[in-house]
């Protein structure tokens, strides 16, 4: 498990976060509805070559969950640039999924945010998106939140399974189903799932066009969620270089291909580092 022991008030929501490694910045953003330890399996084998910057999104994981909180990407990127700020980071390396990558996208377009690279793969970032069970919850919000726990947990099992391709296994099914347990967590599960809107996104899409950084874009061949016919559009929006599939992948590719992204990420470094000019 990836510690956390740091903790920033960003729009008046405590933000938790940790840091790990050596070398030049590189940020993990994670997505929905998970926390940091997606990157569990990822950033161990990236902190001989980069400090890794990590951090749980506003009402996710061991960040502050509360009543009445914005836990919407209307928030996330602002949480990005204060984190970003607070670090005193300068062009970092940014690693980002699903929610991620829309907060990375939203960071660079709106809040004038700057990367040495970007790495993102299925990204919540191009019309139309949300699936009808996140239609459903938005109706019906108090519903969900009210639930017995016994529903809820079925519910929020078998939601997290439809992320992956492959069976996740008990530990990596715990590690995502804790921060949504108990009245405080199950309501901050349906919250941020209530505060899913589109529009955060038909923001920037017009906005979308090559980054001032090269930019690798992955998929999951599987992914049930977002289908792989998005992640070669978002490819040829932001990147000159074609979209990398990811075999026996779904959405949630840490659990099913963590080699893959360890593998994208480590090229980059490499290319940016034969690329870059003699000192």
């Amino acid at each position: 498990m990836l510690d956390l022991p740091n903790s920033t008030l960003v729009a008046g929501s405590r933000v938790r976060w940790g840091r790990i490694g050596t070398g030049p910045p590189l940020v993990a953003i994670h997505g929905t509805p998970f926390s940091s330890q997606v990157w569990r399996r990822i950033v161990p084998h990236l902190a001989d070559r980069r400090t890794v910057y990590y951090f749980d999104l506003v009402g996710y994981g061991l960040s502050e969950m509360r009543e009445g909180q914005d836990v919407s990407l209307g928030i996330q990127n602002r949480v990005l640039a204060a984190l970003i700020a607070e670090w005193g980071l300068s062009r970092p390396d940014v690693l980002a999924h699903d929610f991620g990558g829309a907060t990375a996208l939203r960071s660079y377009y709106l809040d004038g945010l700057r990367y040495a690279s970007l790495t993102i793969f299925d990204a919540v970032a191009l019309a139309p998106w949300g699936s009808p069970f996140v239609q459903h919850v938005r109706a019906h919000e108090t519903a969900f939140a009210g639930m017995p726990d016994y529903m809820h947990q079925a519910l929020l099992r078998a939601y997290l399974q439809t992320a992956a391709h492959n069976p996740l296994s008990e530990e990596a099914m715990g590690v995502y189903c804790a921060p949504w347990l108990g009245p405080v967590g199950q309501a901050a599960f349906y919250r941020q799932i209530a505060q899913m809107d589109q529009r955060f996104t038909d923001e920037v899409e017009p906005l979308y066009g090559r980054l001032d950084c090269p930019v690798s874009v992955l998929w999951g061949e599987n992914d049930a969620w977002i289908p792989v016919a998005k992640g070669r559009a978002l490819a040829a929006l932001l990147s000159g270089d074609a979209l990398q599939p990811v075999a026996n992948a779904g959405h949630l590719v840490q659990e099913d291909a963590p080699e893959a992204i360890v593998a994208a990420v480590l090229r980059r470094i490499d290319h940016k580092h034969r690329a870059a000019p003699p000192a």
